[in-house]
């Protein structure tokens, strides 16, 4: 379930950027975009916060509250979806159908991830996390 809910998070927050996206280029339409091969990759949020906890109980330290939780989490997770976007995007463009390219952007590695990204997977990680969490009932 958290898979799905991964999934199509990670759609609709690209749907909306994208169409944020076309106000710099004077498209008013706002028309957003996506790709199905995307709501795997979106989907694999999903173990974002396991491997948070993992991490966690490895470096064995008291249980982080607040912002000092907040913040080595979403540097984690930041780096973690950079590796899998990269590592995924490679992937794809193997087989001619990666549905991105970042190529002649400044902050662009390789056409596959751009740097200038990070606050958005910071953040997307935490959204993840929150929305993959067991609730009390």
């Amino acid at each position: 379930m958290n898979f799905i809910k991964c999934g199509i998070t990670g759609w609709c927050l690209e749907v909306i950027f994208t169409s944020v996206e076309s106000i710099m280029a004077h498209d008013w339409r706002l028309m957003g975009r996506t790709s199905l091969l995307m709501f795997p990759i979106y989907g694999c949020g999903a173990l974002l916060a396991p491997i948070g906890g993992l991490i966690d109980r490895w470096i064995g330290e008291q249980p982080l509250r607040g912002t000092d939780r907040m913040v080595r989490h979403g540097m984690l997770y930041m780096v973690l979806i950079f590796t899998a976007e990269y590592i995924s995007g490679m992937w794809l463009r193997a087989r001619g159908i990666c549905p991105w390219d970042y190529s002649g952007r400044q902050t662009s590695i390789n056409g596959l991830i751009r740097l200038d990204f990070a606050p958005l997977w910071f953040g997307t990680g935490l959204l993840f996390e929150q929305i993959t969490k067991k609730r009390d009932i």
